[in-house]
């Protein structure tokens, strides 16, 4: 196992976290020196925060670790590929490298539908590497989002009776 699937795996094991308190298994970890200094799951139902994404909640937590609001050193590694909103905290926070699991063909925005993290027009690009682990990262949300599906058809078949 390379460095970069080590690190999808304890990202996964963020999700993991998120799938067991109802949240969409979306989990992040940010590594500086070889050493995870922040994890992140996507929490916004608990929270009702529409800022509650994995890669933002990781990123705080990074910045605080370091004291700073630069990550310039830092690998992001997460199991959704980021959203507009998370590749300009990305971008914002100067991480130089973000490693991804599942494409996001609804909004993603580090190569699916626009790739923000290495346009050349912002002050900061970001290298981006996709699809590491992407089979498990994208079964974990297809399962989720089907059981979510099957409860909800449960529950009106149940509504009607």
């Amino acid at each position: 196992m390379n460095k970069d699937e080590h690190y999808m795996k304890c990202a996964i094991e963020e999700a993991e976290k998120a799938e067991k308190e109802g949240e969409v298994p979306i989990g992040a970890v940010i590594v500086y020196n070889d050493e995870i200094i922040a994890t992140g799951y996507n929490q916004r139902e608990s929270s009702q925060l529409a800022s509650s994404h994995a890669e933002f909640i990781a990123i705080e937590r990074a910045n605080q670790a370091i004291g700073s609001w630069r990550l310039e050193d830092c690998t992001l590694y997460v199991t959704l590929e980021p959203c507009p909103m998370c590749a300009g905290a990305i971008v914002q926070s100067r991480i130089p490298r973000v490693v991804y699991g599942a494409k996001d063909p609804k909004a993603g925005c580090a190569g699916t539908l626009m790739n923000l993290l290495e346009e050349e027009r912002f002050n900061h690009q970001a290298e981006v590497v996709p699809s590491i682990m992407e089979e498990t990262c994208s079964l974990m949300l297809t399962n989720f989002f089907r059981s979510l599906r099957d409860k909800k058809k449960k529950q009106r078949s149940t509504d009607k009776s």
